[in-house]
């Protein structure tokens, strides 16, 4: 098993650091050209386009790869049935430009879901193929195609974007990504199109899919709500304040957690008996995330005005007070995103789908609170308390319910990760004033927070502990 975790981290990882690098580039060159209002119009379109893209996974994609009986022709069957899934979704988005233009206001996503319903399209047939690659384990093939569909995407948006095209500079982009992925994925996989499909492979899934559906469904609810109604009640330049805000936020969750949870299911699904080994993969993983987690949360809250107005420039100065809010629950994503991989691969996605209803109700309640108040900032406070909320509810039906353990074993592999954060909060409350650019300043404090991180592992023992971690898992 180590074996294959490690080529799976190494590609993966060079997968998420590749996009991450490469989203930062493109969206810092957008970013100058382009208004936040520009920018809120694409990500209130997005909101609409990643349901669509859930419902055109139907939970397909977890079950091909939990489901280790299912034959070639079996998966053939079940490509075929995606196929008419997303051209029937596709044709549906096409439409729903009228409704979003009366819910917001605005004709322009008219054109926009025009465009769109090709990408609708193309990531809902790319899921089957995708899974197949990560089901016999090809992250390098996987993570080469993501990167190449956001390199396709950028200069693309770019280019449109230098030339006037506004915000169909990215939608344009978005739609060039999926077609890009599934023409790689498609013709690796050999898959077979048919007109024909047989119901009798969708049955041999439907238990396992429609559990990992539902969570997706609920889940995607009580993550877009906020950027829905701020869309609604706010502005076009409200929204696109606290999206940035809120995808810089989850940047610490592509570059280190992502890297981890991508291979967690595609492995661990080979060991669904052995609970006691899922169980200690988990603690260790929460251990891992939480040391660097906690950590950088503080470093984030600190820093939060150095790094919105570097990547971004002065014109998103308002990013920066909901972005501080949000970094203290970026330690809570980390762990919170690796769950979802440990329930599928007990098979416990009852219980995964019993925690999206719970956090769907977490996160709806602080959500409407935050608007019910009038700021985006209220938004981001009360999801952060939504967020530690979930936290508690997922681990407690992840080590109660599903591993029967008790719930101090895990907050005891949190203990000296609390500490690391305490440090790091000392210090940077301390630290005066730095007097230098964006850059420099950036620069100091992440020497800082770097300084006070290798001297905190050393301090608590966790370095020692680390290293035999690792030589174990080697041997």
């Amino acid at each position: 098993m180590y074996e294959q975790f490690k080529t799976g981290l190494i590609y993966t990882a060079m997968g998420k650091y590749s996009i991450v690098i490469i989203q930062l580039l493109v969206q810092a060159v957008l970013t100058r050209i382009l208004t936040p209002a520009e920018f809120g119009i694409v990500a209130a379109v997005n909101i609409f386009l990643v349901f669509f893209q859930l419902l055109a996974d139907f939970g397909i994609g977890p079950a091909i790869i939990q489901n280790k009986q299912l034959t070639r022709k079996e998966v053939d069957s079940i490509f075929s049935f995606s196929l008419y899934i997303a051209f029937g979704l596709s044709i549906l988005f096409l439409f729903l430009g009228f409704p979003m233009s009366l819910f917001y206001g605005n004709e322009v996503f008219i054109p926009i879901s025009r465009i769109l319903a090709i990408a609708v399209f193309f990531y809902g047939i790319l899921v089957v193929p995708q899974s197949l690659l990560l089901k016999e384990k090809n992250f390098k093939l996987v993570n080469i195609t993501t990167i190449s569909g956001a390199v396709v995407s950028g200069i693309i948006s770019i280019i449109l974007a230098l030339l006037g095209f506004s915000y169909y500079a990215m939608i344009v982009g978005n739609t060039a990504k999926a077609f890009t992925m599934f023409m790689v994925f498609y013709f690796n996989t050999e898959t077979k199109i048919s007109l024909k499909f047989s119901w009798a492979p969708l049955k041999k899934i439907y238990a396992f899919s429609r559990n990992q559906f539902l969570f997706n469904f609920i889940n995607y609810f009580s993550r877009n709500l906020d950027n829905l109604l701020i869309g609604r009640y706010f502005s076009s330049t409200a929204l696109a304040y606290y999206d940035r805000a809120y995808q810089v936020s989850l940047y610490p969750n592509q570059v280190l957690t992502s890297v981890v949870t991508s291979v967690i299911h595609p492995i661990l699904s080979d060991y669904v008996d052995e609970k006691e080994r899922i169980k200690n993969v988990y603690l260790r993983i929460s251990n891992l995330l939480a040391t660097l987690g906690m950590p950088l949360s503080i470093f984030l809250f600190f820093t939060a005005e150095e790094i919105i107005l570097f990547l971004f420039g002065g014109q998103w100065v308002g990013s920066i007070l909901t972005f501080q809010i949000l970094a203290l629950s970026v330690w809570l994503q980390m762990i919170l995103s690796s769950t979802g991989g440990i329930f599928q691969s007990g098979n416990r996605t009852d219980l995964l789908l019993l925690s999206g209803v719970l956090s769907t109700i977490f996160n709806v309640m602080g959500i409407v609170t935050g608007i019910l108040l009038g700021q985006i900032e209220f938004v981001a406070l009360f999801l952060v308390i939504a967020f530690s909320l979930n936290f508690i509810q997922a681990n407690i039906l992840l080590m109660k319910k599903m591993f029967n353990e008790k719930l101090i074993t895990f907050f005891k592999v949190l203990f000296k990760p609390f500490l690391l954060a305490l440090m790091q909060a000392g210090v940077f409350l301390i630290l005066p004033e730095l007097p230098f650019n964006l850059f420099i300043n950036l620069v100091i404090k992440g020497m800082v927070f770097v300084i006070v991180w290798v001297g905190g592992l050393l301090l608590t023992g966790e370095f020692k502990r680390i290293l035999k971690e690792v030589r174990h898992a080697k041997s």
